[in-house]
């Protein structure tokens, strides 16, 4: 057992400081602090030396300087069970410190801010938290170190049951949760200077390393198929993403859940207007966008019933009562997600046998990131697919001319196309798909499934194709089944007889100069 005689506590986040030192002074515990949290402890009627007193060592420059002092390091350093060194400390007249409690500046949070100067970070990395923690964690056999809050009531237990005492098994795990600390804090650090937290450094895109921080959200029942184990960590950084949704209702997620509603998230959210989006096995099934999100909820349920049963569903307007009812006709949905459930669609939906009812309030922001991508024995890093099509930059390449109402239908099937499996091909009346063929080897063949998906309503549709046309093939089957506009990148050698095939079936063709492969 670690009996606690001295504790050193320095702490920017004060949440449950003065509790913790009230019990410490109770059992006769010398408190040693600095500026602030001295401060904040003294008001409080707790008895506390300065360091600055105890190391006969005023702080300087500006505070910069105040804990990196031989009667602090030796103090936490020193092996009690060493002669030489306890030897040293009375030589010295270095008393031992039994505890440290300390939290960092907060660096993250400072940098989180837009308008944060350089010099501003700067003055958020701490330099003397960190070296207390690590010598204090380095010695945890003898050394107590507490570096987050929520350990703070675990401790005053401990020390409660153990008369001031603490286990060396908590001691050591605690002084491995100082470590992971560290790690976090430096790695944000390090983003920051390196131009990963925003404008990269010296012009260069991705640094020469690649640090990543992730935090646990839960254990996962298994993976992809019950024989994988799996868990869902969320980035660090991150508050707006999947790992933000609160669940109201169901069993837990499973990683293909989760999987599955990351995609309907990211497909609503190129929406601003009213819209939904129906997913399965990470592909979209029926996506529509409307001024009632009644209409654009049905829309895209007609898309492909067969496919959506058992899918997810995401929608970026709030869910009221008469749209619960809609969704309760559908059948069985793995997940519901939306900003919010008024109650009556709640009490309604929670009637539904094995539905997951998730709201993520900024379903209707778009997140900039990098993409990660893990293969074998390393990463692919890339920027997120998120370029929007400059509509003045479009060429309309054939005889030809899309209408207006044409043309946005084309706009719609093209944000829906970049969400789709290489090789996709989405068919859309006004805006709302009535075909989706996603993830073939060819391009014609995507052709095939959605003019099988959309059945008569491929007549008089508007077609989006990811990537070129190689040939005039799917050009031909497009005409066939009645498609009378198309946007596609364009660039393939084939450019002038895919335009020549369109220009003698009459269908209007756009070329964005822009490719949307998604593997």
């Amino acid at each position: 057992m670690i009996t606690i005689k001295r504790a050193l506590v320095s702490v920017s986040d004060k949440t449950g400081i003065v509790e913790l030192c009230r019990e410490l002074a109770e059992f006769g515990v010398e408190i040693l602090s600095t500026g602030g949290t001295a401060r904040a402890l003294k008001e409080q009627g707790i008895m506390v030396t300065e360091v600055s007193d105890y190391t006969g060592f005023p702080e300087m420059l500006d505070g910069r300087v105040k804990t990196l002092h031989p009667k602090i390091h030796a103090g936490l350093l020193a092996l009690r069970q060493n002669k030489q060194h306890m030897a040293t400390l009375k030589e010295h007249r270095i008393g031992m410190i039994d505890m440290v409690v300390v939290n960092l500046y907060p660096f993250e949070k400072t940098v989180a801010n837009p308008a944060v100067t350089r010099e501003q970070a700067i003055e958020n990395i701490d330099i003397g938290g960190p070296s207390m923690l690590r010598s204090a964690a380095k010695n945890h056999q003898s050394v107590v170190v507490l570096c987050n809050p929520n350990q703070y009531h675990g401790v005053i237990e401990e020390l409660k049951r153990n008369k001031g005492s603490i286990s060396e098994e908590t001691a050591r795990i605690l002084g491995q949760e100082v470590f992971r600390t560290t790690s976090h804090y430096d790695q944000a650090i390090y983003r920051y200077l390196s131009g990963q937290h925003g404008t990269a450094s010296h012009g260069e895109k991705f640094g020469s390393e690649m640090s990543m921080q992730f935090i646990k959200v839960q254990d996962l029942r298994y993976g992809e198929n019950p024989h994988q184990a799996a868990a869902f960590y969320r980035d660090a950084r991150d508050i707006a993403g999947v790992a933000a949704l609160k669940q109201l209702w169901g069993k837990e997620l499973s990683f293909n859940n989760i999987l599955d509603v990351n995609a309907a998230v990211n497909i609503v959210r190129e929406f601003e207007k009213p819209a939904t989006v129906f997913v399965k096995h990470n592909n979209p099934c029926g996506v529509a966008q409307n001024d009632d999100i009644m209409k654009a909820f049905t829309q895209a349920w007609s898309c492909d019933k067969l496919s959506a049963f058992g899918g997810i569903v995401s929608i970026n307007r709030p869910v009221d009562g008469k749209l619960a009812a809609a969704i309760a006709k559908c059948g069985f949905l793995e997940c519901i997600v939306t900003p919010s459930f008024a109650p009556e669609a709640l009490a309604l939906l929670k009637e539904k046998k094995n539905v997951r009812l998730l709201e993520l309030a900024q379903l209707t922001r778009k997140v900039e990131q990098l993409d990660y991508k893990r293969v074998s024995g390393g990463l692919l890093v890339q920027d997120d697919d998120s370029l929007t099509l400059d509509e003045s930059k479009l060429k309309v390449v054939t005889k030809k001319k899309p209408s207006a109402k044409d043309m946005a239908s084309l706009l719609f099937a093209w944000k829906v196309a970049k969400h789709v499996k290489s090789n996709a091909i989405i068919l859309v009346r006004g805006t709302r798909t009535v075909g989706i063929g996603a993830g073939q080897m060819s391009r014609v063949d995507s052709v095939f499934i959605t003019q099988r998906k959309a059945g008569r309503l491929a007549k008089n549709s508007c077609l989006a194709s990811d990537a070129f046309f190689p040939k005039e093939d799917a050009i031909e089957q497009a005409a066939k089944i009645g498609v009378k506009a198309i946007i596609q990148p364009g660039g393939s050698i084939a450019d002038e007889d895919i335009i020549k095939a369109c220009d003698k079936h009459r269908i209007a063709m756009v070329f964005t100069g822009i490719r949307h492969f998604r593997h």
